[in-house]
């Protein structure tokens, strides 16, 4: 508990070099303080009353990164409906910018909601390239035009400093912020449109990891230390769902999911300077091939105690070789994908992995598919042994700047380096709070992870999934064929399902 204590020293103390320079912070919404905008989507032009730059918490630690945009349709100022929606029915759209645990600002009218803006054209350090399979259009315009509030808030991240340079973003702060940004929202649903007992986060990558730990966590303990230091608003933070795409979770296991994947494929590709992957393939070092195999061989009991079952309730394992029930449970979202992509006529012929016989997926050679797939990280993808990786920076404390999370790689550490504390790794996971008592859970969830994904393993968004659909939570839960990791790509599907569970 003692990393734990000098996270909250560390907050307290960015909080204290604040003071004094920030007039007291007022967490009423003000109505009346906006600037007209005229949006304009596919040809069609319609005006919002954007709120922007909201400090939602009372002593924030970085003005630039915990503010809030909201912005509501004009027509709810004038009794009017969309699409259904009242301002009193409206649902309120939360989606975030968070990648690679950086620090994010919100998404604006302005803007697209995945990701911070690119460095010189080039992806920031432990990030997936930009618009990389991305979103053509603008999701807040969206959002708007189908009648939905827009309220986005930025965070702290894993590089955050005051100015004593003492880091202020290391986890779990940027899951904080956006509990807190809940709970402004809410303290203030009778203020402003919109029902705030329907929150729909949505974020990609790090974001999606953001997204589930809002709907896994809600109304946790655990955080509350962390809100009441950040003068959070005297709210509930619970969330009604949940969309998250490839979602950067379970870290602390996400090693092993890797190379029980990837077991045997000895070269890997890391992305391209121009986002096209096309870069010569390096070669796992033995040594590297020996941590590979260590892992791999770990998954199998990690898997057989979580106890998950299909929708049949058999029980789904492995053997010590990583064959077994789960494996075929893996393949079976593989299939499924498969078969989707060919009834809406993509040509899957190409893909010599895949058997078709009358219009049917028969087959799937999963070990061709894994080698098409490409591995792209070297082991352990996430816990470096080096402490090069951006998790490994995430776990970091306000003096110390990279920690190991794992008992494995905390032992193999060609670092001198400290383990992060189990409480906060705990924070970070959303596979911690399933079924917790004094947790109340998320409703309704939406996960995708494509096909092509190669950021983590499929088994991560397959055990997560798995877990909430034997918890009996509606998840709706595919992996889209060959997408590779990118987020905000089936817009209108995705607003088809929050519309279908807020109607």
């Amino acid at each position: 508990m003692r990393n734990l204590a000098l996270i909250l020293l560390g907050l307290i103390i960015g909080i204290g070099s604040l003071r004094g320079q920030t007039k007291p912070i007022d967490l009423n919404f003000d109505i009346e303080k906006y600037e007209s905008q005229t949006l304009t989507l596919n040809g069609n032009s319609f005006k919002v009353r954007a709120y922007e730059n909201i400090i939602y918490v009372k002593n924030p630690v970085d003005t630039s990164n915990q503010k809030m945009n909201i912005y509501i349709p004009e027509e709810y100022f004038n009794g009017k409906s969309i699409h259904g929606y009242s301002a009193q029915t409206a649902p309120i759209f939360f989606p975030n910018k968070v990648g690679g645990y950086m620090p994010s600002f919100p998404a604006s009218t302005k803007n697209n909601s995945f990701g911070p803006p690119p460095i010189n054209g080039a992806a920031p350090a432990g990030m997936p390239p930009m618009g990389f399979g991305g979103p053509k259009q603008n999701t807040v315009l969206v959002a708007l035009s189908r009648g939905y509030i827009v309220a986005s808030a930025g965070t702290r991240g894993r590089t955050s400093k005051d100015g004593n340079g003492q880091y202020t973003g290391k986890a779990p702060a940027d899951i904080v912020d956006l509990k807190a940004a809940i709970c402004y929202l809410k303290f203030n649903d009778d203020r402003m449109p919109g029902d705030a007992r329907k929150i729909i986060s949505n974020g990609t990558s790090a974001g999606g990891a953001m997204s589930t730990l809002l709907g896994a966590t809600g109304n946790n303990a655990d955080y509350k230390p962390f809100l009441k230091a950040l003068g959070a608003a005297d709210a509930q933070d619970d969330i009604f769902a949940v969309s998250a795409y490839c979602p950067i979770i379970n870290l602390e296991n996400a090693d092993m999911a890797y190379e029980w994947q990837f077991s045997g494929i000895y070269s890997y590709k890391r992305f391209g300077p121009m986002q096209n992957n096309a870069q010569k393939p390096s070669e796992l070092t033995p040594e590297q091939i020996a941590v590979s195999e260590e892992l791999k061989k770990m998954f199998p009991a990690y898997i057989n105690g979580l106890n998950l079952k299909d929708k049949n309730g058999k029980k789904l394992i492995l053997d010590k070789n990583g064959n077994g029930s789960f494996k075929d449970w893996v393949k079976s979202f593989v299939v499924a994908s498969a078969q989707k992509a060919l009834d809406s006529g993509t040509d899957m012929t190409k893909y010599s992995f895949l058997s078709i016989q009358k219009g049917k997926i028969t087959q799937l050679d999963y070990d061709a598919y894994i080698k098409y797939m490409e591995r792209q990280k070297t082991p352990p993808a996430f816990d470096a042994l080096d402490l090069s990786s951006p998790e490994t920076n995430l776990f970091g404390t306000s003096t110390i700047n990279n920690q190991h999370f794992t008992k494995f790689s905390a032992e193999h550490s060609k670092s001198s380096s400290t383990l992060a504390d189990a409480s906060v790794v705990k924070m970070m996971n959303p596979m911690s709070y399933l079924g917790q008592a004094n947790t109340d859970i998320a409703k309704h969830w939406r996960i995708r992870h494509g096909t092509k994904d190669k950021d983590t393993g499929l088994a991560i968004s397959v055990i997560f999934s798995t877990t909430l659909q034997n918890q009996g939570v509606d998840i709706n839960f595919e992996l889209p064929w060959d997408r590779p990791h990118s987020g905000d790509y089936d817009l209108n599907e995705l607003f088809a399902w929050v519309d279908q569970i807020c109607k």
